[in-house]
């Protein structure tokens, strides 16, 4: 056994304390966070995302559609044809050169305009109504809908009352 020199002390072994530090806590808290990110977005429903590339696409289709029909002082308008096997919209009244898709990306996309019609009025007018129309896909659903002056856009969800 070691002894010191007279009036110092024994040199003893340090014992590790029990319990984690700040820093092994915060890494672990971290780690799962970024875990549970992870899990979150491999869990996101697929339906919901076609949905969304599908309402984005229309919205920019129609738009396109709307310029195009004030520029040459055209009626233009936009009709969901589910009943036809070729088409399942169309864009009626645009000229033969100016040719926009008429399929979905996804073939279980069906659409719906609201308020009777059938059909979305997008030209020659400037001002053309608020007009809206519902994709879904299965359960899911998305609106897309214009004031009549701003563009097509992607709706929020209306909340129903209690």
């Amino acid at each position: 056994m070691r002894t010191s020199a007279p009036g110092s002390k024994a040199i003893l072994p340090r014992r590790r304390a029990g319990g984690f530090t700040l820093i092994e806590l915060m890494v672990v808290v971290a780690l799962v966070a970024v875990a549970a990110g992870v899990v979150s977005l491999a869990l996101r429903d697929g339906t919901q995302d076609r949905l969304e590339r599908e309402a984005a696409r229309l919205t920019a289709l129609l738009e396109t559609a709307r310029a195009e029909a004030r520029a040459a002082a055209l009626p233009v308008v936009w009709r969901p044809t589910p009943e036809s096997a070729e088409h399942q919209f169309r864009f009626i009244g645009l000229p033969a050169s100016r040719r926009l898709p008429t399929r979905w990306l996804d073939a279980e996309v069906l659409a719906q305009v609201e308020g009777g019609r059938g059909t979305l009025v997008l030209g020659p007018e400037p001002l053309i109504g608020a007009q809206r129309v519902q994709l879904r896909i299965g359960e899911q659903s998305l609106a897309i809908g214009t004031d009549g002056l701003q563009p097509f856009a992607v709706l929020a969800p209306v909340a129903s009352p209690p």
